[in-house]
């Protein structure tokens, strides 16, 4: 046999060469079209995202949170947070009224009436808080320990805003002499059982 014989016999004709290149291109179009196919199936499993875009009330479930714990989620692009207080954290709530700018919630824009007490909430061991910070919008640490802090020697728990130092307590409350004008934000919501809560709906009853 000849050496163009034999290497006739090992190379691929043309057609061959040309049935490959078909068959691979088939290949891609039916991945592109299962693409196209599977992503209306894949979009319909997260229609709460979508929901949260255009403001639609979120449920949260609660009931496996720790006391102490902050747990946070997202309600028309802004950053909540649901904390469960401790009994220590909500008897520190009353002893810091000469160290907030309004320790009583009196401006009705920071709280719906519901929320306008000392715990600035529904139920005293839940607080469901805006956690953007009222100064320019940036979102305060979490910081539950009381102790001095190097921004507070007497620090009795609550949200620390290092963007520019502004101080919350465990209610939201703004203290005295930082850049934030007002409280933390609390919105509406409302509990539809002992473990879930409805973020972005008043209570039943309430106009």
């Amino acid at each position: 046999m000849s050496d163009k014989q034999s290497l006739a016999s090992i190379e691929p004709s043309a057609n061959t060469g040309r049935r490959m290149l078909l068959l691979a291109g088939t290949g891609v179009v039916g991945v592109v079209g299962a693409g196209f196919v599977a992503w209306p199936f894949l979009a319909s499993w997260n229609p709460s995202a979508r929901a949260r875009v255009v403001g639609a009330p979120v449920e949260v479930f609660i009931g496996a949170m720790e006391p102490g714990q902050l747990l946070k989620v997202v309600w028309r692009g802004q950053t909540i947070g649901i904390l469960r207080r401790t009994p220590q954290m909500l008897e520190a709530l009353d002893e810091l009224k000469d160290e907030l700018r309004d320790p009583q919630s009196t401006t009705p824009t920071q709280q719906p009436e519901y929320a306008a007490n000392l715990h600035r909430s529904i139920r005293p061991e839940y607080l469901v808080v805006n956690l953007h910070c009222t100064h320019l919008g940036c979102v305060p640490e979490f910081i539950p320990e009381v102790g001095a802090q190097p921004f507070e020697l007497n620090w009795k728990g609550g949200f620390y805003c290092p963007c520019h130092k502004s101080k919350f307590d465990l209610a939201g409350r703004v203290y005295t002499g930082v850049p934030a004008p007002t409280n933390l934000i609390i919105p509406p919501y409302r509990f539809t059982d002992d473990e879930r809560v409805l973020i972005g709906m008043e209570p039943e009853g309430v106009v």
